[in-house]
């Protein structure tokens, strides 16, 4: 019950500026022993995902702690998953500022922040020095490419990035759909995609020989897809014999908030308005992979009823971020009985 009160400090000041003194904040909170006072524990369930065991289905979305720096705090709030990133091979400062913003009226964010992020030397120092990587606490890392690196040779990027994080990871994400770096999206398509998928997979090959374990793959992919895209990712992530797929990143579209304050700032859309375009990308996704791969669903998750929504989709596991914003810790343990029930429901 604490959070609305906070929450109206921090949406009193620029978005990127309270997302900084928040995350110190409950870094803080982390340390002193204190975090209790935000949330409490999410219920326990257990699931295999990706040949994974989660404590519980609920992750935290990559984009929130982009260089693993606040790891312990956000796991101490009850996820079952934490996802940092995304990363870079260089370090590189994102877009022009401002360049994250709210719509409050719609529960909704845009942000083009351009993969902001120290880079992925410094990314794997702080994983090294967070306690919960080393409890056995799931660590997704999700990679990307700079925004100086030719399209073309983006997987020369994404390579580095495995390289580097595949001993410290739990599991690796791919993002090739954030639309706010140039031509990322066009990784998604046809020949692309096909080559990318398959240079990432014969690497990960040759890296579970080298450390002696198995670190698996999955493909963040847009909302903004046709049918025949989605049916063709979901042929190349079988064919490849990738671990799993997030569904999804940010939207382009502006239905619903294009006559709002922000509503019109470039970038990619987040929270309540990107809901039904996700969730119907996970349904048209889950029926084209017949559960051969498994699915994280993410976007516009606000409330308990919207994570059993995904579940119900097809999706194994769940992510928030704009909800966590607006709703805060609570929402954890929320979605994580809505999610435990739906599963129940399942039978899975």
């Amino acid at each position: 019950m604490i959070y609305p009160l906070i929450r109206k400090f921090f949406f009193a000041l620029d978005a990127e500026k309270a997302h900084g003194i928040g995350l110190t904040g409950m870094s803080f909170l982390e340390a002193a022993g204190m975090l209790g006072i935000l949330a409490k524990p999410a219920p326990a369930c257990p699931v295999k995902v990706m040949g994974l065991s989660f404590p519980n289905p609920v992750g935290l979305a990559a984009g929130l702690d982009k260089n693993g720096e606040h790891i312990d705090a956000l796991a101490g709030l009850g996820f079952g998953f934490i996802e940092i990133g995304t990363i870079t091979p260089r370090p590189q400062d994102g877009n022009p500022k401002p360049r994250l913003f709210r719509i409050p009226e719609a529960q909704g964010i845009v942000n083009r922040m351009g993969f902001n992020n120290a880079g992925v030397d410094q990314l794997l120092f702080n994983v090294r020095a967070a306690k919960f990587p080393k409890r056995g606490g799931i660590l997704g890392i999700n990679i990307g490419k700079n925004a100086t690196t030719p399209i073309e040779k983006a997987a020369d990027d994404y390579l580095t990035c495995l390289d580097k994080v595949y001993n410290d990871a739990s599991y690796v994400a791919v993002n090739i759909s954030s639309p706010n770096t140039k031509n990322l999206r066009e990784l998604q398509k046809d020949e692309a995609l096909d080559d990318l998928l398959a240079q990432l997979k014969a690497r990960q090959q040759a890296l579970a020989q080298q450390h002696g374990k198995y670190v698996p793959l999955a493909l963040k992919i847009a909302p903004d897809l046709d049918d025949t895209q989605i049916t063709a990712i979901a042929d190349a992530l079988r064919r490849h014999r990738f671990d799993g797929v997030i569904a999804t990143n940010t939207t382009l579209s502006r239905d619903g908030v294009d006559n709002l304050p922000n509503g019109n700032e470039t970038g990619g859309l987040s929270g309540a308005p990107v809901f039904l375009r996700s969730t119907a990308v996970l349904g048209k996704l889950s029926t084209a992979l017949a559960g051969e791969v498994p699915i994280i669903g993410v976007g516009g998750i606000l409330k308990g009823a919207d994570a059993a929504a995904k579940i119900d989709a097809g999706a194994s596991l769940v992510q928030v971020y704009s909800g966590f914003i607006y709703r805060g810790p609570e929402l954890v343990a929320e979605i994580g009985q809505a999610v435990a029930r739906a599963l129940q429901q399942k039978g899975a």
